[in-house]
């Protein structure tokens, strides 16, 4: 297999997920770290094995953060300099008024960081990935199950990565062309 230029990388297709998440596990073994794996459901053994770190605790945290800021100081704002009334006596900055709106915007900046953070950090929106030119990729969705190596990859030598996909027995190796 000679490697194209234009190439994504090597997929191997297999047809259960024991065997994925041993071919997984031996190609995480050789040092190689851009890989993916791809199945029709989780697999929880995957993720110890296909790498990437998850930022999205830190995305909510950090969006949490910020809609408590948001919170409190328009409610400042508004309450002791904008817009000042003193009722009952009260000081105008009380700050245990605040605590129902400081909770709701938390949680609202939190939730929405959650959501677009997921798509962002996913790659969404992505309709033409390099995948999808491979036919037999569309089987993901039902019964197969593919592990992707990029060519990205500073591991990556086209034939030796693909003998290596090989020697896992898989159902057929094949290069993916990029967009």
């Amino acid at each position: 297999m000679t490697g194209s230029e234009t190439a994504y990388g090597l997929v191997a297709e297999f047809d259960n997920a024991h065997d994925l998440v041993e071919a997984a596990r031996r190609v995480r073994e050789e040092g190689y770290r851009r890989f993916e794996a791809y199945s029709p459901y989780p697999i929880k053994d995957l993720d110890e094995i296909v790498p990437g770190p998850n930022y999205v605790p830190l995305v909510v945290l950090i969006c949490g953060f910020l809609g408590s800021a948001v919170a409190w100081s328009m409610q400042y704002y508004v309450a002791a300099i904008d817009y000042p009334i003193n009722v009952g006596g009260r000081p105008l900055y009380s700050w245990p008024s605040f605590v129902p709106i400081l909770f709701e915007l938390t949680v609202l900046f939190a939730a929405c960081g959650a959501f677009f953070g997921s798509f962002a950090l996913c790659g969404f929106p992505r309709p033409n990935f390099p995948l999808f030119n491979l036919p037999r990729f569309a089987e993901v969705t039902s019964h197969r199950f593919f592990l992707c190596i990029e060519r990205a990859d500073p591991y990556y030598e086209t034939n030796e990565t693909a003998e290596l996909l090989r020697s896992f027995h898989p159902l057929g190796v094949w290069e993916v062309e990029a967009d």
